[in-house]
Order: structure tokens, then sequence, then C-alpha cells
């Protein structure tokens, strides 16, 4: 059986959301270690290493990255961001809401996204971006919408601009 693909809605919500969170929260990625918590095991991590673990994630966020700068819808809400920060922080990001050993501290999501006019069309834009990325990193449809599924619950607190 073919997995269904979400409605473009729900996926250009979703991973609008986790990509505009992502820029301003200050993600801090932790390392497994004597001071830091273990690595999840077992079914917890299993989207996080469907993603490719963290390598995987660098490298979708390479990808995502260039694609971002490029889209002229894009394009002006990423252009002067520090981008070695952007894609550690959407790395970081990433990897805690598939599971990964990362962890991230910062402001609500509300507090965060309250000085950035986004609107619905915004995050339509960014997730025609991201679905461009996955595809291009080969990442399953089915490996997509878990992903998506994860993120969308932020995009409330997002969207701010009728």
């Amino acid at each position: 059986m073919t997995p269904l693909r979400p409605s473009p809605n729900k996926l250009r919500a979703a991973a609008a959301a986790w990509l505009l969170a992502c820029v301003a929260l200050p993600l801090h990625a932790q390392a497994p270690g004597a001071d830091n918590p273990s690595p999840p095991s077992g079914d917890s991590d299993a989207l996080y290493r469907q993603l490719g673990g963290q390598t995987g994630l660098v490298s979708l966020m390479d990808d995502f990255m260039a694609r971002l700068l490029t889209d002229h819808r894009m394009q002006p809400f990423f252009k002067d961001a520090n981008q070695t920060q952007l894609k550690a922080q959407l790395v970081s990001q990433l990897c805690e809401v598939s599971g990964g050993p990362c962890r991230h501290k910062g402001p609500d999501m509300k507090t965060a996204h309250a000085s950035i006019d986004i609107t619905k069309n915004d995050f339509n834009a960014l997730v025609e971006v991201l679905q461009h990325s996955m595809d291009a990193r080969g990442i399953p449809f089915t490996t997509q919408n878990r992903l998506l599924a994860k993120l969308a619950p932020m995009h409330r607190d997002i969207i701010n601009t009728r």
C-alpha cells in the first residue's frame, strides 16, 4: 500500500512553523556524555535514525538552507541571518523533534515570533522548499509525514499576520 501524503496545507503549516520557530530559538545540542542525557534507544529515536541521524540532518539542512536563500519568497526572512548559526539551530531542532539526543531552551513560539510578520503564504512557501529538500535527499514520504506531524503543532503560535 502506498502511504498517503497529508494535504499540502497541513504540510506547509507544519514545516513553516518548524523553520520559523527554529530561527528565533537559541538551541543547544548536547552530545551524549557524562553530563548529558544518554542518546535515545529503541523506537523513541526511530525517526531520528530514519532521517540519517546527525549526519543526515546536517545534509538535509545544507540542502534546505541553499534552497531557502535562492527562493524569492523565503530569501527576505533568511538572507541576513547568520547562516552557520541558523543551520545549527535547525539541525538541533530536528534532532530533538525526531527523538535524537539534542535539547533546546528558549522562549515560547508566540513570544519568539511576535516581531516577525508571518502569513499562511509564508508557511506555504517554506513547506514547498522543505519538501523539495526532503525529496532531493531521498527521504521517503512516510518519514517526511512523520516529521511534519511532529512539527505541525507549532504553527498555531507562529502565524500572526493574515
